[in-house]
């Protein structure tokens, strides 16, 4: 599978909700997943309660768009530019525009950071 058609798929498996399903499958054991302005999170277990509790912290969601994506199949890297609209149990009502800077090796996500826009 080139990389677009994994990013594809792992950007589809998040709009149909499948977010922890497709964790499991396209991020790396070892993945550092990094917030602007946070600290990095190191390691899938570490990762996954993270995105366990952002899950499990929903309490409504209005909608999630891919507003654009480049793929540099060379580089290994993918950049996808979303919008979200949702509410959550510990940060109220969200709604804003993100950039997702992805690396990817060996099929899956080994690097990711995010920055709101």
């Amino acid at each position: 599978m080139s990389l677009r058609e994994q990013v594809d798929d792992l950007n589809n498996r998040i709009l149909q909700g499948d977010i922890l399903g497709a964790f499991e499958d396209y991020y790396a054991d070892d993945v550092v997943m990094i917030d602007a302005g946070q600290p990095p999170r190191e390691g899938k277990d570490a990762n996954r309660v993270y995105e366990e509790a952002f899950v499990g912290g929903l309490t409504e969601f209005r909608g999630a768009e891919v507003k654009a994506v480049g793929i540099d199949e060379s580089a290994g890297k993918a950049l996808v530019e979303w919008h979200f609209d949702f509410s959550h149990k510990d940060y109220g009502d969200q709604t804003y525009d993100q950039v997702a800077v992805q690396t990817w090796k060996d099929g899956q996500i080994v690097e990711e950071r995010f920055y709101k826009l």
